[in-house]
């Protein structure tokens, strides 16, 4: 490598990384227009995918290039465009689909709070509310509709994605009971009920958030047998009595909401009891740049982050567990398998 070269590495990488707002810009636009699911499995001349999309060609090919250069789609010497294992993830119908994640991260609103992650950084406070008047969820909920349609759908592919994967991962044997502490709408629940034909689950949430329970654990659904649904603020109690509890990423708030959370569940277990905590972590993980984008994007809305293993320990064992084994489930989770002593 010359000096010239050498010299210059370093200066276009940081170019690149300062033009990253393109790349999630160019992201979200192919998501909205459905490039990914108009694009067919062979390569596409630019001019079809654009009827398809009802776009302007000479643009689409603009975006689609752009994309290419970080593996979001090819582009053949012919001119054509072609699906990578990337931009496939992209289809709304794909298996592993993350349009909804995609969207997710680029809603307007992040738009809003990046330019002021300084003012976060200095003062240890979310913006949203000063940008706002009101608290992230309820400026959502209120404010932002169509957001808070992305934030549902997002959360409900990611939880569906990476149920499974937790259930493979726990094993239950000899246990009779399983609450899912903050569950959402009931994936892990649903899956890990699946496992073990013996096993009866609870699904505790926010009362907004089990109104919309997977309905296979409501009356009527299959599982309702051996599925209770509690509505219910983790951080005030935790009205269940189970074997074993698992909280997935949901200990993301101020240090205080988290102390909180795992004091209730340490009390309604009881000596004995199983807590199966379940996070991102920000550090010794393959997921690093996904995790780390998030804690900040935490620092931004609500005020809260992303978990070191360290730190993630220490709210475990200040809380009164005794912490058994630390395994990952996949690249983007580790479980902290935790037991209430006597």
């Amino acid at each position: 490598m010359t000096t010239a070269q050498s010299a210059s590495a370093p200066s276009m990488r940081l170019r690149e990384l300062a033009f990253g707002a393109a790349c999630a810009a160019a992201l979200r636009a192919a998501a909205r227009l459905g490039v990914a699911d108009a694009l067919g499995d062979t390569p596409a001349a630019v001019e079809d995918i654009a009827a398809a999309v009802k776009t302007e060609a000479g643009p689409l090919r603009r975006l689609l290039r752009a994309l290419s250069c970080y593996g979001v789609f090819t582009e053949h010497p012919d001119g054509t465009f072609a699906h990578t294992d990337v931009s496939r993830l992209l289809r709304e119908e794909d298996p592993g689909s993350l349009r909804a994640i995609t969207l997710w991260c680029t809603e307007p609103w992040t738009w809003d709070v990046w330019p002021k992650l300084d003012e976060a950084v200095r003062t240890d406070h979310n913006v949203v509310e000063d940008l706002y008047g009101k608290e992230f969820f309820p400026y959502l909920n209120e404010d932002a509709p169509e957001s808070a349609d992305v934030f549902n759908r997002a959360m409900t592919t990611s939880s569906v994605q990476s149920a499974r994967e937790v259930a493979q991962f726990l094993d239950l044997t000899g246990s009779t009971s399983v609450a899912d502490v903050g569950g959402g709408q009931g994936h892990v629940v649903v899956s890990l009920l699946e496992k073990y034909p013996a096993l009866h689950g609870t699904l505790l949430d926010l009362p907004r958030v089990v109104e919309n329970a997977v309905p296979r654990l409501r009356a009527g659904g299959d599982l309702a047998e051996r599925a209770r649904v509690v509505p219910g603020d983790v951080r005030e109690g935790i009205p269940v009595k189970a074997d074993v509890y698992v909280i997935k990423n949901i200990l993301e708030w101020d240090d205080e909401s988290t102390a909180r959370t795992l004091r209730n569940v340490c009390e309604s277990g009881g000596p004995g009891a199983r807590v199966v905590v379940i996070e991102n972590l920000v550090d010794d993980t393959p997921s690093m740049r996904f995790s780390t984008a998030m804690d900040l994007l935490l620092l931004l809305n609500v005020g809260g982050a992303k978990h070191t293993t360290q730190s993630m320990v220490d709210r475990l064992t200040e809380a009164g567990l005794v912490i058994d084994d630390i395994s990952p489930v996949n690249p983007y989770l580790h479980a902290f398998d935790c037991h209430v002593p006597s």
